[in-house]
């Protein structure tokens, strides 16, 4: 199965100038855990990625208001992306060595058209649950948590700042 069938269609996006209070405040109205990070050039270009966890850790960590912080501070620029008829395969095993629970699905200019997450692979895997051939499993789920959850060997830039 390919990853459009899935993934969420309707995704949020924010700009790096905007304040970590606008991405909050986003992530609130359309209750989704992550926001792509775009250029507001027109091109809309996904240049990052920025989670409820980031908001969190970095408002308290530089002990600042969230409208006083910026997106392009605290998001991660290193994104992992997926491609709409990339397989759940693909998309687990990138959740996995990456170790994030979502993925921006971008097209071939790299406009931001979805997400996928973990809830989406685990949802799917309970709607296979009866079938005899499946895409994904439970047991594939909980692996791929447990490696998203394993302890990371690097510091985060945000503890730096």
């Amino acid at each position: 199965m390919r990853i459009d069938k899935i993934m969420s269609k309707r995704v949020h996006t924010c700009q790096p100038d905007d304040s970590l209070e606008r991405a909050a405040q986003l992530m609130w109205d359309f209750d989704c855990g992550a926001v792509a990070v775009c250029t507001g050039n027109g091109a809309s270009q996904t240049v990052g990625i920025v989670t409820d966890r980031d908001i969190a850790m970095s408002a308290l960590l530089k002990g600042r208001p969230l409208r006083d912080l910026y997106v392009k501070d605290t998001m991660s620029r290193d994104v992992l992306t997926c491609r709409p008829d990339d397989s759940l395969a693909e998309a687990e095993q990138r959740m996995r060595s990456g170790q994030v629970r979502r993925l921006p699905v971008v097209n071939d200019q790299g406009v931001v058209i979805g997400m996928i997450s973990l809830a989406d692979l685990a949802q799917e895997a309970m709607r296979e649950c009866g079938e005899q051939s499946k895409e994904i499993t439970e047991n594939e789920i909980g692996d791929t948590l447990a490696a998203i959850c394993a302890p990371r060997t690097q510091e985060s830039p945000i503890a730096d700042a």
